[in-house]
């Protein structure tokens, strides 16, 4: 056997998981975190998407049973909210509903590709998992 098929990545959480909170708290800090680094230098594009997809798969890993709804629910959910949330702040905008609405279909238009696969692969394990219940 090869040094790789000996490899096992135990989970960081010791204990039955997190909770549908606990779950929902990591994508989007996942998510705000990555987003504004990457929005401060340019606007939002591969290390962005990167997370989500990363957010879509951890929520699923780290959630406890019946946690996997709000693991497949949650990161578009959560790069809306922190993308308005970058928009009003560092982007300038304030209040200008014109540069946001504009900033806002800019950024979900270069993160679409990353949450469609995301959510398309995060909702037939959900569902194929709920299945075999």
């Amino acid at each position: 056997m090869s040094a790789v098929s000996e490899l096992k990545i135990s989970n960081p959480i010791k204990g039955p998981g997190l909770k549908a909170p606990g779950v929902v708290i990591l994508q989007f800090l996942l998510i705000l975190l990555f987003e504004t680094l990457e929005y401060a230098f340019t606007k939002v594009g591969i290390f962005t998407g990167i997370a989500i997809l990363v957010a879509f798969a951890g929520g699923l890993y780290l959630g406890r049973r019946g946690t996997a709804f709000t693991a497949v629910v949650t990161p578009p959910l959560a790069f809306l909210f922190s993308t308005l949330i970058l928009i009003a702040s560092i982007g300038g905008a304030g209040l200008s509903i014109s540069h946001v609405g504009l900033d806002l279909v800019s950024m979900l238009g270069a993160a679409a590709p990353f949450l469609v696969i995301g959510a398309a692969i995060s909702w037939i394990y959900y569902l194929l998992k709920g299945r075999k219940k």
